[in-house]
């Protein structure tokens, strides 16, 4: 499959005095007009082929008075991304027009930009905090705003580097109990008029009804936060109609620690080990994306050898993404622990590698600008060799049995939580639960990174868009990885592993990028803005689960409650890159 031509389509000339090319140095992209930003936004989705949104973000340029909100598009028929802007002046209240009527995928990605930068998407159907709480007052993200603990603007913090003496920042804190509420607010004595309308607003207030002569009432159930299926600390608020779904909302935040201010706190090579904390199952893949982001900066060339190295790493991961998820999917359905115990075997033994190669089982830190930390031993590339050609080919056939040809895990799984390829479009899904919904979408294929255009592997698709056509393609998918690690195993050179000596600070040119991977969980990206200094200006993360969980309602309503487990579980969300 080869890479299509993107259309040289002059977006300034079709729309005079609306859009501009963004001539800043180092930035890229076209500028629109947001009063005209859904009409241009309409037009580069129907006529220029663009059908997906994958990635909104603010930056606060905050020494030009201005705010920005920052799109990448694509085509689900392959190619680059296309980068637009819109821009409004640094004045309360900041506006910009919802693009949620061109790209649904965008309504929790505004919502997010909202929460952390104050900038309210006019048009928006359910516009209000989706990572910080209602009483929360002001917007973290922005660059003047300053948290309780705060010190300087960049690391390393002068009050503990280089005298080697610390002092707690405790104990110079302006909030003693280090939370800012809004002026006049007390939590203690705070009681809401009506707590119904605060927690449920955006859920559709569902009269009584008189069904065969009996009055009934939808109910309100809370799945979570703290509820053993939802994978962590996240909460999902549902109505019901007896046992059925009629409306559902994922409510997040329980674990968000604002990332991504401390991204922009952080050097550039500082984010390196917090990019593992994010999808804590595959760290080994998480760094690619902002390597890959830098690395474009700054004019990086990756040695060879170092390309192979990442390449065996990501499918490595994928595979054991994969595994994961069978096993704690059936454990999800209610059933015994036992496939798990077969996923989860395989598993060790592939995090075996990671530490043997990294000195980590999970948390790895091992990618580098410019390739990756350190090489791998030859004990260690005799083990991945075993476990590629003599392992891993059987067993994984032999947990795929053990799966497909239980009766009552087809039951289960079978016509249950349909999404059409359509509104998987739409809703900017990516990753296996859009390649199971029949668009033969792939990042590795469709604009490739690293040296992926080297292999000859196929992209898996299904067709009928349910649980149980996720679960085969995902399996299909290991059997692909397993293909790509064998090729490369095979044509692996011996060379260097890192361009240039190891840096411990950088200075990436000014400008901006976009990097984006096809990780386990669907396409991860890293937006990165860089002014010239030793941190990055603004370090945003597109992560797949944040992304992908904006379809949830729609695979459930109209199925039960007890489907919603196993539909959470095949969206495969990890909590750290959902609340960041």
């Amino acid at each position: 499959m080869t890479t299509p031509v993107v259309e040289a389509i002059n977006l300034a000339e079709k729309f005079p005095g609306k859009v501009t090319a963004d001539a800043r140095p180092g930035y890229s992209g076209w500028i629109i007009s947001k009063e005209n930003l859904v009409e241009v936004a309409t037009f580069i989705r129907d006529e220029m082929g663009y059908d997906a949104l994958t990635n909104l973000c603010a930056i606060d340029y905050l020494e030009q008075k201005m705010m920005e909100v920052t799109y990448q598009v694509f085509k689900t028929t392959g190619g680059p991304v296309l980068t637009f802007k819109a821009q409004a002046e640094r004045v309360d209240p900041i506006e910009i027009p919802s693009v949620v009527s061109v790209w649904p995928g965008a309504e929790l990605q505004e919502r997010e930009a909202y929460d952390l930068y104050g900038i309210r998407f006019v048009g928006h159907p359910d516009l209000r905090r989706i990572l910080m709480w209602e009483g929360f007052d002001g917007y973290p993200m922005r660059r003047d705003w300053k948290e309780a603990f705060y010190e300087e603007d960049a690391k390393p913090l002068k009050s503990r580097w280089p005298e080697g003496k610390h002092k707690l920042a405790e104990t110079r804190a302006t909030f003693g109990d280090n939370v800012a509420f809004k002026p006049g607010f007390d939590p203690d004595k705070w009681i809401p008029s009506d707590p119904e309308e605060l927690l449920y607003a955006t859920l559709k207030n569902y009269k009584s009804e008189v069904k065969d002569g009996i009055k009934t009432d939808h109910v309100v159930v809370n799945m979570g936060p703290q509820h053993p299926s939802t994978h962590g600390v996240f909460r999902a608020v549902a109505v019901l109609d007896g046992e059925i779904v009629v409306s559902i909302k994922p409510v997040m935040g329980y674990l968000h620690r604002n990332h991504e201010k401390i991204g922009e706190r952080n050097t550039w090579l500082q984010n390196i080990p917090y990019t593992d904390r994010l999808d804590y199952f595959n760290s080994m893949y998480n760094a690619w994306s902002y390597a890959l982001a830098v690395e474009k900066m700054m004019g990086i060339t990756v040695p060879e050898r170092a390309e192979y190295i990442r390449v065996i790493m990501g499918e490595l991961s994928r595979i054991q993404n994969h595994l994961i998820l069978f096993g704690m999917l059936w454990n999800d359905l209610g059933s015994y622990f036992t496939p798990a115990l077969y996923a989860f075997e395989e598993r060790e033994l592939i995090l075996d590698i990671f530490e043997a190669v990294s000195g980590s089982r999970m948390m790895c830190n091992y990618y580098r600008f410019g390739g990756v930390v350190r090489d791998i031993d030859e004990a260690s590339m005799k083990k991945i060799k075993e476990l590629v050609f003599d392992r891993l080919p059987g067993k994984i056939e032999e947990i795929d049995r053990l799966l497909s040809e239980n009766e009552i895990f087809v039951s289960r799984m079978k016509g249950v939580g349909y999404l059409s390829p359509e509104d998987s479009i739409a809703y900017s899904v990516t990753g296996p639960n859009l390649r199971a919904a029949g668009v033969p979408y792939d990042i590795r294929r469709a604009d490739p990174y690293g040296i992926y255009d080297r292999f000859e592997f196929d992209i898996p698709v299904r067709h009928n868009s349910d649980l149980l056509d996720r679960y085969h393609l995902r399996m299909d998918e290991i059997h692909q990885s397993l293909r790509i690690l064998q090729q490369a195993l095979k044509q692996i050179t011996e060379g260097p592993v890192l361009a240039g000596k190891p840096q411990y600070t950088h200075r990436v040119p000014v400008g901006e990028a976009y990097g984006r991977v096809e990780a386990p969980k669907g396409e991860l990206g890293y937006y990165v803005v860089s002014n010239g200094k030793g941190n990055p200006y603004r370090y945003h993360i597109r992560t797949p689960s944040f992304v992908n969980i904006t379809s949830m309602e729609k695979m459930c309503v109209g199925t039960k409650i007890a489907d919603f487990v196993a539909i959470l579980g095949m969206v495969d969300i990890v909590l750290g890159e959902l609340d960041r």
